[in-house]
């Protein structure tokens, strides 16, 4: 019998907790910016989060594994609370540094892996429990992914013009409790106690590592998204937020965020849909060569309706790619290393954007937004155009 509540509980604590996210990639930059004015200092404090990012992306997948699913979702959700919750507490009483902001920015950073690592390795057992196929539970979780970040973006810049940047994050901290307390009633196998707990934190990370450097097309993958997001999430986290902030507009902001959410949403939807007639390396190709050559649109800030149509068709284009991530990871990865495997493809590639903000910063301050946003967008369509020379990526349709 089909138990579709697994599912349902999981979708809306990953919606949850991708709504407060979305707030903090308008929120952050733009109270950094409000208080110190300088795109530089937005970016290195961005960046200074992908050190703890980069170190979480290597452990959260063996603390999945040794710990267990749920309790490691629930866990980082609370923490993650925690931590942003603490940066409007300090503005009211001893008052926010750089300095306090940086720490706290950087703390909140290293939950985050572990979170989403832990609730990407229930998909399987959530997918089994409703008795869908995998490529629909992996097409509507991204879908679920681009959903919150179409309402966080725009929610934070209608939050920042209504009560300001730095109470907007609680907002945030909410959403975080709320994800924690779904995923604590999440009940179905695999998400407990793990069948086979791995006795040495060293070894364990370890067998993950040559795990997914051994298999080629997870290695390819796992660096290939690692180079996009480092020049993606910049231009949304930087070169917007500035851009925006110089002409006063926060909402519209927020609504160029939420153009690239719901092309995303569309995208990962009509993968669902579609892949069964599609091949899947011709997919994966497209989709990234598409969505570079509307990020080029994009950076040369053309009237704000044809800046939205380029932006939307960004997402849609790259709608497919996370979903043929998660496909790969999945059908490649043993049952007792998923979460390691996850850990290290998705949290890597998740911690590439700040470190990508350690350029765009700098690049902005002194070229300016249009010349730097012109080379974000351009290396991305030359890494996009480089997929078109792997052969590594027929695997994505050979069967598993």
């Amino acid at each position: 019998m089909a138990r579709p509540v697994p599912l349902l509980l999981l979708e809306s604590a990953t919606a949850l907790s991708g709504i407060g996210n979305g707030v903090v990639i308008v929120a952050l930059p733009w109270l950094i910016l409000e208080r110190t004015g300088n795109a530089a200092i937005a970016g290195l404090i961005a960046a200074c989060t992908a050190v703890p990012l980069l170190a979480a992306s290597v452990f959260a997948g063996t603390l999945v594994d040794m710990v267990g699913r749920r309790r490691i979702a629930v866990l980082s959700d609370v923490l993650s609370a925690l931590a942003v919750l603490a940066i409007p507490v300090a503005d009211l009483t001893v008052g926010l540094s750089v300095g306090l902001l940086l720490g706290l920015a950087v703390i909140g950073a290293m939950f985050d892996p572990a979170g989403l690592t832990a609730r990407e390795t229930m998909l399987p057992a959530a997918a089994q429990a409703a008795r869908w196929p995998i490529d629909r539970v992996n097409s509507v979780h991204e879908s679920v992914w681009g959903l919150a970040y179409l309402i966080g973006p725009g929610l934070g810049g209608v939050l920042i013009a209504r009560v300001g940047a730095v109470h907007t994050l609680w907002v945030t901290g909410v959403c975080f409790l709320l994800s924690a307390l779904l995923v604590r009633f999440i009940a179905m196998a695999g998400v407990g106690h793990p069948p086979s707990r791995p006795a040495n934190v060293r070894q364990a990370v370890l067998e993950g590592l040559r795990f997914v450097w051994r298999d080629r097309l997870l290695r390819t993958l796992g660096l290939l998204m690692i180079a996009l997001i480092v020049l993606y999430l910049p231009i949304e986290g930087v070169v917007l937020p500035v851009y925006f902030q110089s002409i006063a507009a926060p909402q519209r902001l927020g609504a160029t965020v939420m153009a690239m959410s719901a092309g995303g949403i569309a995208g990962s939807l009509l993968f669902g849909v579609f892949v069964s007639r599609v091949p899947r390396r011709a997919t994966f190709i497209g989709g990234v060569v598409l969505s570079g050559l509307a990020l080029l649109g994009m950076s040369f800030l053309p009237p704000f309706p044809l800046l939205l149509a380029f932006a939307a068709l960004s997402g849609l284009a790259y709608g497919p790619v996370n979903p043929l991530a998660n496909y790969a990871m999945q059908q490649r990865s043993p049952e007792r290393l998923r979460g390691r495997v996850v850990g290290l493809m998705s949290s890597s590639a998740y911690a590439a954007g700040p470190a990508g903000f350690l350029l765009a910063g700098p690049l902005v301050q002194g070229i300016g937004v249009k010349p730097a946003f012109v080379m974000l967008a351009a290396a991305f369509l030359a890494i996009a155009l480089l997929t078109t020379a792997l052969p590594v990526l027929r695997e994505l349709d050979r069967p598993a």
